[in-house]
């Protein structure tokens, strides 16, 4: 697919971040070990602390919880000690669900474990792939674009399909390190059109393509990598990564991010992260819903977060970024207390008018986007 034009932070390093709630799932490590070698962190001569692995999930687990997130959590089969890894259990975007077919025979099984979970949780727009694919371990999602890795696990010809089955471009990226065998250990997304990366795991020509898409991006250190730095997860704000990756902490710190440090030592034992136990599950399925309802989710992080604000004034939640406010139930009081949280959540000098002039969430989201804009253009001489 032909590159177009470079995707850009909407200010050079926003000055206000938003986090934005997520639905996530997770699998916790009570088979955990290492008993095969499938990558080169893992080594069963090495004992291994299932006690420990658990215990440092449970912080993980909290964390997303103490943060806002709402955590699903599939139960763990005997047998599959790399199920701990959700992220490469499936891909999810606007409710639809890619399943993961894997290279390695030793975690075949997963896949099948987690589209029954999916598809039993009410997510019925599925697809079990021809190709190789390792969910979430080489798609990442930025934006409307679905970064794809290939080099060591995922069939590039899986790129095809899930850009049909999404019908959101999909962009390849070969990799070449073998100690960054999936997308999520050599590049994360840390928002709909920022992210960090580590330049010497990827091909000179997706190199290229990386620095023509996000020429503003993070960039890790060889030292920052090797302790699995980029496996982290951001919600737009908050960004969850391994506490031994000083440097891109403190660069994500100095472009308005929250690096949160975490010890999931254990779990690198078998080539994982805070990013690879978390997948991400985009929209909510609407029961009984359409194909249609389904992809009306919330598009950008300010659609995101004001659908959160309707759902905590209103009562209710409903992912739908072609919501009404009033059609949900809103009135004249209810508008003030979205007035009152959009002016501390975005520092703009939102009124009541502007609710009331674009009550329609999709339209009063890009409002906020143009103040926020107008709010941090410097001033004219």
């Amino acid at each position: 697919m032909p590159i177009t034009d470079a995707i850009l932070p909407a200010q050079q390093y926003a000055s206000r971040r938003v986090a934005t709630p997520r639905r996530l799932l997770m699998c916790r490590p009570e088979h955990f070990d290492v008993v095969y070698s499938i990558n080169p962190w893992m080594h069963p001569d090495k004992p291994c602390d299932a006690g420990l692995a658990l215990a440092q999930w449970e912080k993980l687990y909290e964390l997303y919880r103490s943060l806002g997130h709402t955590v699903d959590v599939i139960d763990p089969l005997a047998g599959l000690p790399d199920m701990v890894f959700a992220a490469n259990g499936a891909t999810v975007v606007d409710g639809k669900v890619l399943g993961a077919r894997f290279r390695h025979a030793e975690r075949t099984a997963e896949g099948p474990a987690y589209l029954s979970w999916l598809h039993e949780q009410g997510f019925d727009q599925v697809l079990w792939p021809e190709f190789i694919n390792e969910g979430e371990g080489d798609y990442l999602l930025v934006g409307r674009r679905l970064l794809a890795g290939t080099g060591f696990r995922t069939d590039p010809r899986s790129h095809a399909e899930a850009q049909e089955f999404f019908g959101v471009p999909v962009t390849g990226l070969t990799l070449v390190n073998p100690e960054h065998y999936h997308l999520d250990t050599a590049l994360a997304v840390l928002s709909d059109t920022e992210i960090m990366y580590y330049p010497e795991a990827f091909s000179p020509g997706s190199r290229a393509v990386l620095e023509e898409l996000f020429p503003d991006a993070v960039l890790a250190s060889p030292e920052d990598a090797a302790v699995f730095g980029l496996n982290a997860f951001s919600d737009g704000y908050n960004v969850i990564m391994p506490e031994a990756a000083t440097g891109l902490a403190e660069q994500l710190r100095q472009r308005g991010f929250n690096p949160i440090g975490v010890d999931l030592s254990e779990l690198l034992k078998a080539g994982g992260s805070a990013k690879c136990c978390t997948l991400e599950l985009r929209s909510r399925p609407v029961p009984g819903g359409s194909p249609d309802a389904r992809s009306r989710a919330p598009r950008t992080a300010t659609e995101r977060a004001l659908a959160a604000i309707w759902a905590e004034v209103l009562g209710s939640a409903q992912e739908d970024r072609e919501r009404d406010f009033f059609g949900a139930g809103g009135d004249s009081l209810l508008v003030t207390r979205v007035v009152l949280r959009a002016r501390k959540t975005w520092d703009i000098g939102l009124t009541v008018q502007v609710v009331l002039d674009h009550p329609v969430l999709k339209d009063l989201a890009e409002q906020i986007d143009l103040m926020v804009r107008s709010a941090q253009a410097p001033a004219q001489p």
